[in-house]
């Protein structure tokens, strides 16, 4: 048994309706999997498809079948879903400097790739990492319509850095920590060694990286976290 059988589940809400569930002691030895991460950080790698700013490592296919099977017991429901489709999970690091992130970086984001109708997607983090510093999970809302909106994360994706800044000047470089023209910062989730939050991928979010110089890649000192993501058949309304 990898996760705690009766976990303590926090609603923490916030504005417009936005609920992360927030669960604390969620692995029954979270040590274990710090050390793993750090006996196999040489085989993280850097990706393209996604805005991470840092290396990750996938989790074994056991580890994503217990998360999912614990998610589907105790979260699933709670996140408006009736079965899971697809999962995933990976270990994340963040590990760039400010300087080195680029436009989509500067910039919250949902995680609801190829989700068709009917479907839903959720995600998870779970921190393990002592040092608060380093930051939790910030969520935000809109302060545009949907097209703007839309156009700023396309834009984002596909400008340069000069390009991008020329065409979206209230949009300042760097690690995205309060509200800006774009987004409304609706609050943060601090991290805690263990904890463990999950949340609609349709809401905007980010790491809340404010000690950019207090990130590491070493796993037993940085912002290491395990990430999943689950595409769900939505519940009936």
């Amino acid at each position: 048994m990898l996760f705690n059988p009766r976990p303590r589940i926090e609603a923490v809400e916030f504005g417009g309706g936005a609920v992360v569930w927030v669960i604390d002691d969620a692995l029954l030895e979270p040590v274990r999997f710090v050390d793993f991460a750090a006996e196999h950080w040489a085989h993280a790698r850097e990706t393209t498809h996604n805005a991470f700013p840092g290396p990750e490592l996938p989790m074994p296919e056991a580890f994503t079948a217990r998360l999912d099977a614990w998610f589907g017991e105790h979260l699933r429901r709670r996140l408006g879903g009736r079965r899971t489709l697809r999962v995933h999970s990976r270990f994340a690091m963040a590990t760039w400097p400010a300087a080195r992130l680029q436009p989509r970086q500067w910039l919250c984001h949902r995680d609801r790739d190829a989700v068709h109708p009917g479907e839903r997607v959720a995600a998870s983090v779970l921190y393990l990492f002592e040092d608060s510093a380093l930051g939790g999970t910030a969520f935000y809302a809109p302060r545009r319509d949907a097209l703007a909106t839309a156009m700023l994360v396309h834009d984002s994706s596909t400008l340069d850095a000069a390009a991008f800044r020329a065409r979206h000047p209230d949009v300042a470089p760097g690690y995205l920590v309060d509200s800006n023209a774009w987004f409304e910062r609706l609050g943060v989730v601090e991290p805690r060694f263990n904890r463990l939050i999950a949340y609609d991928g349709d809401l905007f979010h980010t790491s809340h990286v404010t000690d950019v110089a207090g990130l590491s890649d070493d796993p037993r000192r940085g912002r290491l976290t395990i990430n999943g993501f689950f595409t769900l058949r939505a519940a009936a309304a």
